[in-house]
């Protein structure tokens, strides 16, 4: 018997590599559009719940893959309704994905990882201050949205509505796996998920934007901006060193110009740091190149952070200065606070 080490992850084959395979075990060609539908459409986690395939077949499957599932770790409810599930990996390496219910709206986001850890050290991220540990593969990624999807039907009588890429790590920085997991869950031969109800946010990655707009990929694009000039964003988001505002505008008009998708700008407000009306007016200029929507987010506290949160008085005007001219805002309320799991906050704490 082969042991599980050696097993390979049965998931990390492409379609003609399951086909080539299945033919080397002398079976026909279509048994792997079979293991295919269970595994990318019926999220299938095991090998025995393949029941329109031969005992025999999955025997000799079983001898030689496996299946590297997640497993649901632990689970926290705020007193919001959001929803945070850490997940436990094949190489016990911890992630978080969070559940953000709005059912007066009929509106259900997940957030996922795409990384353990990060490399980026954002000043006032709790995920910043962790060390990248690996990249997520693309059945990672597929795997926290079927999980929390059932969440969603057991606790809401509903499945989820969106998916943003804004949990655990730099999504940019896992292109491969996390444009595969989009297609993955996008597929209509598969989950046949919206890929206008996706938005892949980024701390911001030139190159990588460019990358987007070339690929000519279906999804949203959200940038991290956090601070309308360079000097600013130099202080909270290392990375704006190498990828500054300028450039980074030029690629997302490239990205816009390429896809024509939606784009939004995040932006986390810290008290007298990025507030004031000054910097709503760079903020403005920064709106003005191509159709984009801003979204406000308090800043949630987190460990051996100097920052402190906006008042709700200085968001209110903020966001009506950028409003009044044409500028379209929504200012984000914290869900998940209580239980850690508001943006910025996910760090795998007990």
């Amino acid at each position: 018997m082969i042991s599980s080490v050696e097993k390979k992850d049965i998931r990390l084959l492409d379609r003609d590599n399951l086909i080539s395979t299945f033919v080397e075990m002398g079976e026909k060609k279509f048994r792997a559009k079979q293991v295919e539908e269970w595994l990318w459409k019926k999220g299938a986690r095991s090998f025995e719940e393949m029941t329109n395939l031969s005992k025999g077949l999955r025997e000799k499957l079983e001898k030689h893959f496996i299946i590297n599932g997640i497993r649901e770790d632990t689970v926290q409810f705020s007193n919001d309704g959001t929803i945070k599930t850490r997940f436990r990996l094949h190489d016990e390496s911890l992630i978080e994905s969070v559940l953000i219910p709005v059912p007066s709206d009929k509106r259900f986001t997940v957030c996922v990882s795409t990384q353990v850890g990060c490399s980026l050290t954002c000043k006032f991220c709790a995920t910043g201050k962790m060390k990248r540990v690996r990249n997520l593969d693309a059945s990672e990624i597929f795997d926290q949205f079927v999980m929390v999807n059932q969440q969603t039907l057991e606790h809401f009588d509903n499945p989820l509505t969106n998916i943003v890429y804004m949990g655990m790590g730099e999504p940019l920085l896992n292109y491969k796996n996390t444009l595969k997991s989009v297609e993955l869950i996008s597929n209509p031969d598969g989950l046949n998920f919206s890929a206008r109800r996706i938005t892949v946010s980024t701390a911001g990655i030139a190159k990588m934007i460019r990358k987007l707009g070339d690929d000519k990929v279906r999804f949203n694009l959200a940038l991290s901006l956090h601070a309308a000039d360079d000097q600013k964003r130099d202080q909270i988001m290392p990375i704006n060193e190498q990828n500054n505002l300028e450039v980074l505008m030029d690629a997302i008009e490239y990205f816009y110009q390429q896809t024509n998708n939606k784009i939004s700008y995040e932006y986390i407000t810290f008290q007298n740091f990025n507030d004031s009306i000054d910097d709503a007016k760079k903020l403005l200029k920064l709106c003005q190149r191509f159709p984009v929507k801003i979204n406000i987010i308090e800043y949630n506290p987190i460990d051996g952070s100097s920052f402190l949160k906006s008042t709700e008085h200085r968001i209110d005007e903020f966001a009506s200065y950028l409003n009044d001219r044409g500028v379209t805002v929504t200012v984000r309320r914290s869900r998940g606070k209580d239980i850690d799991a508001a943006c910025g906050q996910l760090a795998n704490k007990s």
